[in-house]
């Protein structure tokens, strides 16, 4: 409020000289938070200036690298590069200008991981350890512990002993804690990159890891939840699964079968885990197989059996977890060629099936004998 003995002509004075002033805040606001952001971008170009992209490490997703034999160190930075492994060349080249042993990263297969920094990336392929990979190994679907060992000795040339003692120490293998220290059907069916510093126990802890991860992928414990069954009821499921059909649109209707049989309360009348328990080189069994006491023999017990009878792999195990909607009591394989396997709900359909597998094996001699 305007003091009451001023004038108006010096009120619109002091009106003039009051906005004059406001401009003067204003342009001088401007010239100074508009120099301040000159100086900030100038400062960081300044600062980058000079630095090559890297990234900072430590690294992402496992990958597997080949070096090629006779590469030089910029084909090898081309290499991982192109793999993600580094961000750019020029952190390749930064990288090489601070190791005198750059040259002496040999040609081969080595586990690194996407996104590293440079100069890790040289460090590793410098100094690989249990990096370096020796060779790849693939182990199948469907066997029992005992055959994968058999497996492992034959693929990785570690001594038999060394598997069978470090079994013995299950505790070592990362086991799932609802395996309860047994590693019957952990050992994830794959191929497997064998590191130069492999031992029988980091091979098998690989092998859980993996089974580990496909586990979680498909949900499995949730799966087994909700079907109102244990995780490792589950996993025996999709061992049985596994060694009962080899095609992956039957496993689910499989899976449920084996759920409605043990609802009803009924056997569930399996050859595979009379096979297992008498350690049978067959597809079949003989009224003396199927007389065996074990606690495996699915005939004379109801339940299913103590443990996995094999390791199975992703589609049993999802199988298994996600079972197939439906009524059936039984299902055979009435085609060991093909593969092809029927489902029935009532005796009398399971007869009619029953006999189609008997004319198939009478067509062909041999191939159902025990």
């Amino acid at each position: 409020m305007l003091d009451p003995d001023v004038k108006p002509s010096q009120a619109r004075e002091f009106v003039h000289k009051g906005k004059g002033c406001l401009a003067v805040v204003v342009a001088a606001a401007v010239l100074i938070f508009g120099g301040l952001f000159v100086w900030n971008k100038t400062s960081d170009f300044l600062t980058s200036f000079g630095q090559v992209p890297d990234y900072p490490g430590p690294g992402k997703t496992a990958i597997t690298v080949t070096i090629p034999d006779g590469a030089s160190l910029d084909e090898i930075g081309g290499v991982l590069a192109r793999a993600d492994v580094i961000k750019s060349a020029k952190a390749w080249d930064a990288a090489v200008r601070t190791e005198s042993r750059a040259t002496s990263v040999q040609p081969g297969r080595y586990l690194m991981r996407t996104q590293m920094r440079a100069v890790d990336a040289l460090r590793l392929l410098i100094n690989p350890g249990d990096s370096r990979v020796r060779l790849q190994f693939t182990i199948p679907e469907g066997l029992r512990l005992t055959d994968q060992v058999d497996t492992l000795v034959k693929e990785t040339k570690i001594k038999k002993s060394a598997f069978e003692s470090a079994l013995k120490k299950p505790g070592d293998l990362g086991l799932p804690g609802y395996a309860k220290n047994r590693p019957e059907g952990f050992l994830f069916p794959d191929t497997y990159e064998l590191t130069s510093n492999a031992t029988a126990t980091s091979v098998m802890k690989q092998m859980v890891s993996q089974y580990k991860l496909q586990a979680q992928q498909i949900g499995f414990e949730a799966g087994a939840k909700k079907t109102k069954v244990t995780p490792y009821e589950a996993l025996i499921v999709a061992s049985i699964i596994e060694r009962e059909v080899n095609k992956d649109e039957y496993r689910a209707k499989v899976a449920r079968v084996l759920y409605n049989r043990l609802d009803a309360g009924m056997p569930l009348g399996l050859d595979s885990t009379v096979i297992y328990a008498e350690n049978l080189k067959t597809n079949t069994t003989t009224p003396k197989d199927r007389a065996s006491t074990s606690k495996y023999n699915t005939y004379n017990r109801t339940g299913l059996p103590p443990g996995p009878i094999s390791a199975p792999g992703k589609a049993a195990l999802d199988a298994a977890a996600n079972p197939a909607n439906g009524k059936w009591l039984y299902f055979t394989t009435v085609d060991f060629d093909t593969g092809e396997t029927k489902f029935a709900t009532t005796d009398a359909e399971f007869e009619k099936i029953r006999l189609e597998f008997v004319s198939w094996c009478t067509s062909h001699p041999g191939r159902c004998d025990s």
